[in-house]
């Protein structure tokens, strides 16, 4: 063996040392992703059939009886995986944990869920200035960035803004959660005749982006499609 082909090799191997991580869920060795294929595996997702509207499981994939009789603003939602365990260790690494290293594995996800072509903004669900400021980062900006890289649609974050300080909607009883967010948003540009993606980290009840929904809609917008990284189910 030559030395250009022993050195070759070591070079190879010193940057897979560089290149390999721990899978944050296990701990095992992960070649260059954050998760092992065997926990990304594990990840919980979505029952199916689903409601093409609120993402909940539903008979032959129908729009549920829930969303028959009193349906919310926005048009369509996809989610990438069932809220549950590891999924909520890994929005809580994510959002409290400052590991913002997971936004472009969440994003990559997302953008398995639909088309590009369906949108023409990306918003963000906004956070209220003083969480903002608490937090440092908005969780559902992040993830949009990728999006909007693989996709090529841009991402729209100063037309909607939070202008009620709420209290955290996962403090709050399923019940109460649509009355804490009523009007809490404003938008301030025209959106008529936009079809839009809203994003968010995790949907439990979805009062927070049916408000955001509801808002955009009086500002014009034609479609309003939800893409969450988790979808909590009742119960």
């Amino acid at each position: 063996m030559s030395i250009l082909t022993q050195s070759a090799r070591l070079v190879r191997r010193s940057c897979d040392r560089l290149l390999s991580q721990d899978c944050l869920l296990c701990g095992a060795r992960s070649a260059a992703s954050l998760l092992c294929r065997a926990c990304e595996a594990d990840l919980p997702r979505l029952p199916m059939p689903c409601c093409a509207r609120c993402a909940l499981p539903s008979s032959h994939g129908e729009v549920c009886g829930r969303c028959l009789a009193r349906p919310p603003h926005y048009d369509a939602t996809f989610a990438a995986f069932r809220y549950g365990f590891p999924i909520d260790k890994l929005v809580q690494a994510f959002k409290y944990g400052h590991r913002l290293a997971l936004a472009s594995y969440f994003g990559r996800q997302l953008a398995l869920l639909t088309d590009s072509a369906t949108a023409d903004l990306i918003i963000p669900l906004p956070l209220h200035r003083l969480r903002l400021r608490e937090r440092g980062f908005n969780q559902a900006l992040e993830l949009a960035r990728p999006l909007s890289k693989a996709w090529r649609v841009p991402i729209d974050a100063r037309s909607c803004r939070r202008i009620r300080h709420t209290a955290a909607q996962a403090d709050l009883p399923w019940r109460e959660r649509a009355s804490n967010v009523r009007g809490a948003f404003d938008c301030t540009s025209d959106l008529t005749g936009r079809r839009l993606l809203l994003i968010d980290d995790v949907m439990t009840t979805g009062a927070s982006l049916d408000e955001l929904a509801r808002t955009v809609k009086l500002h014009g917008a034609a479609q309003v499609t939800l893409l969450v990284l988790a979808r909590a189910l009742p119960g």
